[in-house]
């Protein structure tokens, strides 16, 4: 009994210390948004003298960064949703239509995508986006963006369709729904949990994406949030309180959605790990 307690404080220390580690420079970053420079250089972990609202004014009106983060949003939100679909129908076509020698070439060839380092077809891709007329639209980032999510967003997919019993979609059959009426009314309800997680991981890895961003977008009315966020700190020559200010302004919607949706998000990491 005293060996388990030991145990359990130990592992409930070291999550403690974990805990604090990650909220840490969050909450230093948020204070330090509410101070000025020369508050940060002389106080730079305690408590800000006042709640001063200058620095977020500085960023959101001087610095557009609300224009930038609408631009992060929608190209976000547009390529996320592009990849959740086209990644479910290929995951439902390789583990449920009956062509095997053709499934395995599908997933191998996903796999051998996912190997590949995106860093090392940034001048293709480049050249492409220019023969293609998009550059410097969202597309050229939107495009490339729902590619490179699929490999890896099909495979999640995949692994959960094949822990669904297909006597569901035999009953689905058998009541006159159709491949599309199967999908929308049985197969996406079940993989729900699932498709939010993976929604959300490729979600933040747009939103925070800054190399493509800043080599197919040179037109500052397109720019992303993590780019403006750069260019920001050397715009205002290291003003850190409105760099802070910003800083925390590009973070609120991943905290926000992982706060709202942190059950779906276990749901959907842990769904498809045990058949049955």
């Amino acid at each position: 009994m005293r060996a388990y307690r030991s145990k359990r404080i130990l592992s409930h220390a070291v999550l403690l210390i974990y805990v604090v580690i990650v909220i840490f420079p969050i909450l230093f970053v948020v204070l330090s948004s509410f101070k000025d420079n020369t508050e940060i250089f002389n106080n730079p972990w305690g408590l800000p003298a006042k709640l001063s609202w200058d620095n977020y004014d500085n960023a959101l009106s001087s610095a557009h960064i609300g224009r930038y983060f609408v631009n992060s949003l929608y190209i976000s939100v547009i390529a996320t949703t592009a990849t959740i679909l086209l990644s479910t129908a290929i995951a439902y076509a390789v583990t449920r239509m009956r062509f095997p020698s053709l499934s395995k070439l599908v997933m191998g060839l996903l796999l051998l995508s996912i190997l590949i380092p995106p860093a090392s077809l940034l001048i293709p891709l480049y050249m492409m986006i220019k023969d293609f007329g998009i550059y410097n639209t969202p597309f050229a980032l939107m495009i490339p963006y729902a590619a490179f999510g699929i490999p890896l967003t099909t495979f999640v997919i995949a692994a959960f369709l094949k822990s669904i019993p297909t006597e569901l979609e035999e009953a689905g059959v058998m009541d006159g729904l159709s491949t599309y009426g199967l999908l929308r009314r049985i197969i996406i309800p079940l993989t729900m949990p699932t498709l939010v997680t993976v929604f959300i991981l490729n979600f933040i890895s747009h939103w925070n994406e800054y190399i493509m961003a800043n080599l197919f977008l040179s037109d500052q009315e397109l720019r992303t949030l993590p780019v403006a966020v750069v260019s920001f700190a050397d715009k205002f020559n290291m003003n850190y309180g409105a760099l802070t200010a910003a800083i925390t302004i590009s973070v609120v919607p991943v905290i926000v959605i992982y706060g709202v949706l942190q059950k779906q998000i276990i749901e959907g990491v842990t769904a498809g790990s045990v058949k049955g």
